[in-house]
């Protein structure tokens, strides 16, 4: 049985994300547009690798969440260690200044983005759970929001401030109110940091996660050219 700590991907896909789901034979990915993951299976045969190639296409550049070998005429183009955080104590509370966003939001959720690099986000990427941002005269200044959705859990991502923003526990304030939404569901909150972003696990550690293992994120572009 695949759990989420195994490949969260998978089971999202799987599971409530199935309608994001496209296939190759054995293997899954989220609509590109919505984002970059592709899930192998908790047990591929030797075809694959055969698979995400005629998933993904030559030359194309893909993100997949397990150990398996890659083969040896496929570029590796980086490998991200992360941990993978657990709410085990943390105090989920709505903010009043948190506001929803919605498909109206998303040039400005891109841009700010863009400018605070907290991980994947596509045109679409909203549409796979609750977004709240805070506005400071009118302007997004801070963003968190709902990604992979395996069975019983969901994944709190794109948690991102605006530089002239931060230390005033912005963050934390939309981390609790995101998870507010989870547990009124009968889920639990989870989350992913890169294992170099010390000052973010540090503050998830401290508001009630608990890092457990995992394996790490492998960028590879597949043989051929565009």
């Amino acid at each position: 049985m695949v759990t989420p700590f195994d490949d969260p991907a998978w089971a999202s896909l799987t599971g409530p994300h199935a309608h994001f789901a496209e296939r190759s034979g054995q293997v899954l990915r989220y609509q590109v547009d919505v984002a970059p993951f592709i899930a192998l299976p908790p047990e591929p045969d030797d075809g694959v690798w055969a698979d995400v190639a005629a998933l993904a296409g030559p030359g194309q550049t893909v993100i997949v969440h397990n150990a398996l070998p890659v083969p040896s005429d496929w570029e590796v183009l980086g490998r991200i260690a992360g941990v993978r955080l657990v709410d085990v104590a943390l105090e989920a509370a709505e903010d009043p200044e948190a506001v929803l966003l919605g498909p109206d939001d998303v040039p400005e959720m891109l841009d700010l983005v863009e400018r605070t690099k907290p991980g994947p986000f596509r045109k679409r990427t909203i549409e796979l759970g609750t977004y709240l941002g805070i506005r400071r005269d009118g302007e997004l200044i801070a963003m968190a929001g709902e990604r992979m959705h395996p069975p019983g859990w969901t994944e709190i991502s794109a948690v991102c401030t605006d530089p002239a923003y931060r230390g005033q526990g912005l963050a934390t304030r939309l981390i609790r109110a995101v998870a507010a939404g989870i547990r009124a569901r009968g889920e639990r909150p989870m989350m992913h940091a890169a294992a170099a972003n010390t000052s973010a696990i540090r503050l998830y550690r401290s508001i009630g996660f608990e890092v457990i293992p995992r394996p790490d994120f492998v960028s590879v572009r597949v043989p051929g050219s565009l």
